[in-house]
Formats: structure tokens, sequence, C-alpha cells
């Protein structure tokens, strides 16, 4: 294993919303991220009118259903009135960043988690603990990985898990059994999607290179007792570990299992439904959970939610509950109570799972899922069946990832190219991403 060193701060930088960011959250850092009460109290008890704001990203869909929630929880709490603030992923970041630094936070906020350690750092979120939010329904691994140092800065707003999304058609025309995925190994991975390839004669491939996302790489680290990070926000596995992952990758590669580099980023550049599965060009990729029914939908066809490969040989099991994203409140905001039973609502009330089902993922309260699981699509009923088989195999979820996480995906996206064009061997790939993402995080 890696040896810790101490962890540094480290800039906030992600693109133009980081650069903003240094600024933010030097503006915040006057006063503790744990102290919900850093403005005035209002909203809760008092039943006096207030007004909060909430802030969150995604497509036309969401922003219809999230105004639904909102009036159901107005309709509940009429003193309570909530502003909509939202925007698309790839501006999100960026205008949270600058109304952080000019003082004007959202009383909710939505967090991803490769940020979250960044503004709780700083003292921009508050401790949900210290606040009037059930969390009981709610998974401790799930907790966890919006806890740092004790302190509750994000809630799971719903879970997904990263797993091989398989196409049994596409396995029956190439005349390959399905695996047995409570027990096949890493090896059997490789074999079987090479011989899809080569008994269809080409026409379809067994697999999709996994190399770029590095929640694949995650659980192929814990399955070795290893993890992509530990609790200080260091680097917790050993380079031969990456480099044995990408030499699956090439494996697959030069068997046929997966198609050449140049189509390999293509494939990846395009999204789940211009998958080599979403265009029924392909037996197996890896995709999270919530991606399925976008998946299914593209192919045209039923999918099926398989266990990662490794989850029987290792060491432990490394998959693990993510959360979709987080509900996170400011630890400046004037009405910490109100934004409180915002938050308490839409996890722990039937009538907002009724309303958001699986919009951010399924629903991180497991009474809640059970209790609108009928209302599900077939494929988010097909998840939910999966995750609860999972239930008694999770061990625990990774570490909430450290400041300067959010570079990662580009790191592993670039040095994955370079690996599957023979540019970098596994080994030096493995040591070039390791050089990288320390200068990132700043370990």
């Amino acid at each position: 294993m890696r040896t810790p060193t101490p962890r540094r701060r480290h800039r906030f930088r992600t693109g133009a919303l980081l650069a903003v960011g240094a600024l933010v959250l030097t503006a915040c850092a006057g006063n503790s991220g744990g102290d919900a009460g850093g403005g005035s109290t209002g909203g809760g008890d008092s039943d006096e009118p207030v007004t909060i704001r909430w802030s969150w990203w995604g497509s036309d869909s969401r922003h219809a259903l999230t105004q639904e929630v909102i009036a159901a929880f107005e309709e509940k709490y009429p003193h309570i009135t909530v502003e909509a603030d939202y925007t698309d992923w790839t501006s999100y970041f960026d205008k949270l960043a600058v109304g952080v630094a000019g003082g004007d936070a959202p009383d909710v906020i939505t967090q991803e988690e490769r940020f979250l350690a960044d503004y709780a750092s700083r003292g921009v979120l508050a401790d949900i603990n210290e606040l009037d939010v059930d969390t009981s329904k709610i998974d401790d691994n799930v907790l966890a990985s919006g806890t740092i140092d004790d302190k509750l800065y994000g809630v799971a707003s719903g879970v997904n898990v990263y797993s091989v999304v398989a196409d049994p058609q596409a396995f029956a025309d190439a005349g390959v059994e399905m695996p047995d995925d409570t027990t096949w190994t890493w090896d059997d991975y490789v074999e079987i999607a090479n011989e899809i390839s080569t008994k269809s004669g080409g026409t379809i491939r067994g697999a999709q290179d996994y190399g770029f996302n590095e929640p694949g790489f995650s659980i192929f680290a814990r399955q070795r007792g290893e993890q992509l990070y530990t609790e200080d926000g260091t680097l917790g596995f050993e380079p031969e570990t990456m480099a044995e992952w990408w030499q699956h990758s090439l494996d697959l590669q030069a068997g046929g299992g997966t198609p050449d580099a140049a189509t390999s980023v293509e494939v990846d550049a395009g999204g789940p439904e211009q998958s080599l599965i979403g265009t029924n060009k392909g037996a197996m990729a890896w995709f999270w959970s919530n991606q399925l029914s976008a998946i299914q939908s593209a192919s045209g066809r039923p999918l099926q939610l398989l266990r990662v490969p490794g989850e029987s040989e290792g060491e432990r099991t490394g998959m693990y509950f993510k959360p979709a994203m987080y509900y996170s409140i400011s630890a400046r905001s004037e009405h910490p109570e109100a934004a409180a039973q915002l938050v308490d609502f839409l996890l722990n009330d039937e009538a907002a799972g009724e309303i958001l089902l699986s919009d951010r993922g399924l629903p991180a309260n497991t009474d809640v899922r059970a209790a609108v699981q009928d209302k599900f699509g077939e494929t988010d009923k097909l998840a939910a069946e999966f995750l609860a088989d999972l239930e008694d195999e999770i061990v625990d979820g990774p570490a909430v990832p450290p400041v300067g996480a959010g570079e990662v995906a580009e790191i592993i996206r670039r040095v994955n190219q370079e690996v599957l064009f023979g540019s970098l061997t596994p080994q030096a790939a493995a040591e070039r991403f390791v050089q990288e993402v320390e200068a990132a995080i700043g370990s």
C-alpha cells in the first residue's frame, strides 16, 4: 500500500468555476463549516413566512419534477416559499461558485461527490447532523459517503451502483451463455467478451472499454483490500494494482473483445445512448444503474444488470452504493430550520418520493423506496431489485473524494487513451496517473 502523506490544502480548481472558487470559499472561511447557526435562525418552529432557495442541475424533465415537489412541500409548509435556482450540469458549479463568492449561496445546495470536500473544507456547508433532518432510514454506508470528520455535509438524494449492463439477446445471438455474476472472475470477463466477438464474427463486441471512468478501478482496488482514496485524502492503492486493471483492458482489445482504440474513444464520447450496448453492437458495458433506462430505451431490448467480475474471488467485495447526488445546507443560511425541513421532506416524505421516483437515484430512504417501488418504470424496478440483492454483499462505501478530485475524471480519461493507443504501458500509465492525481489533490 502507498504510505499516506499529510494532506495539504489544495486550491479549488476545475476549469473556470474553480478559479472563481478560490474567491468563493475564502470569503466563507471566517467561520467553521459545521456551525449551521452562522446566520440568523428562522422558518422552523415559528411559522413566520420565510423564503429559501434551492439549487440543482439537470434536464427540463428534472426541472418540471422539482417544481412539482416544491409545490407539494409549500402546500405542507405554507409559511415557507422555495425559490428555484437551476441550470444545466456544465454551468452549475460555475454559477454556484460565483454565488457563494458573492455571499449569495443557496440555502439548499445540490452537490456532487467530487466537489463535496472542496466546499465542506472551506466552511460553506453546514453539518446536517446538527439540524433537524431524520436520516435513520438511510443506510449507514450511504451516510458515510457524505461524512467528513464526523460531520454530515451531504445526504444522498438517492443511490445507484456501478455495474455491468448486459444484453441477453447479444449473448444468445453469439451462442454464448450468460455468466453467473455471483462467481465470475476478471479472467472470465475477458474470456467471455473475447468469445462473443469471435463467435459473432466481430458483428457484436463482447464488451465496451471500461477504463475511462475511475469508479471501475475503485471497485477493482477495493476487491484487493486497497482503495482509490484513503480517509486522509491520499491515494490508497499500489500502482501495480492499476497496471493489472489496465492490462485486462489491453487483453480485451488484443482478443477482439473490445474495439480498436479509436473506436473506443469515439464510443466513450457518445454517452450511454450511443454506447455499443445502446446501439446493439455490444454485449456488455459498465454504467451506473440509474443509466439503465436510457440505455435500454436506446437499444430497444430488455437489458440486465450484473455484478462486476471478481466480487467473489478477492479479499472482499468492491461494489458500493453511490449517492446519485447530495443535498447540502448552506452554513450561512438565514433560515437553517426551513432549509432542514425541505431536505427532510425530500428524503422522508412519501409524497416527495412519488413525485421524484428515480430522478435523483433510487430513494435513499429505504422505506420510501419500498413504498413507491410499484410506481417505478420497469427498468427502475429492475434496478431496485438489483440493489436489494446487493444489500447483504456491500461491505462499505469509499471515502469522500479529497479536495481536487474533480480533476481526476479528466486525468483517467486522458491516460486511458494513451494505454489503448499503446503510447503507455499499463505500468507506466499507472505511475503517470498516480503522479498527476497526487498533484491534483495535493498529497
